[in-house]
Parts: structure tokens; C-alpha cells; sequence
């Protein structure tokens, strides 16, 4: 989509907002997810006397352990999310294709709102051209 004065292409925008969307939405995942699995995996049978059984069962029987398992999880989801937050900015702002579609591309486990981020992106190679 080429870009002239007065439009400045709004797949771009569009996928630039998507991308900080799902980025937010992946920090606070990541960041209630790592606190779960830091905080309550110490004893979570004090927490969760339910959820204890389940995890005795799990870390006896298959030999897992749940929790450091929630905080990779975690810390995984965060570091994605920042990324698509700054890609997303960056998208928005036109000042780095690349970082756009790494930002983009870190919003995909999301789901269609990933997918649809990454859509609206990568044809609009032109539009950082254009600002240039």
C-alpha cells in the first residue's frame, strides 16, 4: 500500500496497535503466571490444598515438577510481550520494518490477533521506506 501526504496507510497502524494489544496482554499473562509459579510454588499446599494432591501426584507418579515449568512459561510470555510492545511502537512510528515484524511475529502465540498483526505488517515494507 503505497503512502501519500495525507494517508498514511492504516493496515500499518493497524497492525502496530494489534501488536501492542496482545504485547500487554502477553505481560500481564507472563507476569501473573511467574508470580504464580515463584510464590506458590514453594508450598502449595498451603495455598491450594486441593491443587496440592494434583501436584503430588504429578511430581511422584510422572516425576514433574509444575511450577519452574509456570515460571518459563512466564518469563517466556514476558519477553515475547515487551517485544511485541516495542515492535508495536515501532510500527506505529515507522521507524523500523524490522523491528515491526519481529514485534508482530512475537505476537503470533496469541492466536488470530498475532496472526492478523503479522497480515497487516509485512506488506507495508513501503511505509519506512516512504518516511525515510
Amino acid at each position: 500500500m503505497a503512502s501519500n501526504g495525507n494517508d498514511r496507510g492504516r493496515f500499518l497502524t493497524v497492525g502496530g496497535i494489534l501488536s501492542i494489544v496482545v504485547g500487554v496482554l502477553m505481560i500481564y499473562v507472563g507476569v501473573l503466571s511467574f508470580i504464580y509459579g515463584s510464590y506458590f510454588g514453594m508450598q502449595p499446599h498451603l495455598y491450594f490444598p486441593l491443587l496440592y494432591d494434583f501436584y503430588t501426584l504429578l511430581y511422584v507418579v510422572f516425576d514433574l515438577d509444575l511450577f519452574p515449568r509456570l515460571m518459563i512459561r512466564g518469563g517466556l510470555f514476558l519477553a515475547l510481550g515487551i517485544l511485541a510492545v516495542v515492535g508495536g511502537i515501532s510500527a506505529i512510528r515507522r521507524k523500523s520494518f524490522g523491528l515491526s515484524l519481529a514485534g508482530a511475529i512475537c505476537a503470533l502465540p496469541s492466536g488470530i490477533l498475532g496472526i492478523l498483526a503479522v497480515v497487516f505488517v509485512s506488506p507495508a515494507r513501503k511505509e519506512f521506506r516512504a518516511e525515510d
